[in-house]
């Protein structure tokens, strides 16, 4: 079997070699980026029990991410691990077994078309104008939406990416901590809406970029909630 290193280097391999970025393997394995990162940069151990996740992702089998040889006695290799890799052997043996006698049926990405309106701003700020919307390829499940925009800049960092589609549901009525799509001064944002002791503002998840507040010297009014 694998130590955790040689694992962590294979899934680096294997996800470089399908032109995957990090964001882009997180989304696939509904996982979050940090914890991703933090299995790649040695700062926390691979979880044995998601290597079947891993696995259909990356076109791969759990067991040749895990090192273990179908032919192998599995006896022989759970008797030399340490306590702790036997609990997530023992863990990731029970997922697989109740898999097995359920029948669990894992959804498989598609590629879709969606219908993409124009761009908001991580950043300085974008007219959203009401036009014909572009076709733009899109390699996921698409959730279920009102509207489609990109995202332009990095504000909502590590949130939204550059460049990444987001799907927003249309409501003019948001609660605090929701992200949302505003138009602020006659211009379209990603942001954070809060509504505390500290008075009504969009925040950006990137702290580099200060905070827009909601006040009478500013026109502001929601497009919707984005969809997460």
């Amino acid at each position: 079997m694998r130590t955790n290193d040689e694992i962590i280097k294979l899934l680096k391999e294997l996800t470089s070699s399908r032109g995957y970025s990090i964001s882009e393997l997180a989304r696939r394995v509904d996982m979050a980026k940090s914890a991703i990162s933090r299995y790649f940069n040695g700062t926390r151990e691979f979880p044995l029990n998601r290597a079947n996740d891993f696995a259909k992702v990356l076109g791969v089998t759990p067991e040749y991410i895990l090192g273990v040889n179908a032919n192998d006695d599995i006896t022989n290799i759970y008797n030399q691990l340490d306590t702790n890799r036997k609990r997530k052997v023992f863990n990731y043996a029970n997922q697989q077994l109740d898999e097995q006698n359920n029948i669990i049926a894992f959804p498989t990405n598609t590629k879709s078309e969606v219908a993409v309106y124009g761009a908001v701003s991580a950043g300085t700020g974008e007219y959203l104008l009401d036009n014909e919307p572009e076709l733009v390829d899109y390699d996921g499940i698409v959730p279920e939406h009102d509207f489609a925009v990109i995202v332009n800049g990095e504000s909502m960092l590590p949130l939204f990416e550059n460049g990444q589609i987001i799907f927003v549901k249309k409501t003019t009525e948001v609660r605090s901590g929701q992200v949302v799509i505003a138009n602020y001064d006659q211009q379209a944002y990603v942001k954070k809406y809060v509504n505390d002791e500290n008075g009504i503002r969009l925040v950006s998840l990137n702290k580099k970029y200060e905070d827009m507040p909601i006040n009478e010297s500013h026109e502001m009014s929601i497009f919707g909630v984005v969809v997460l």
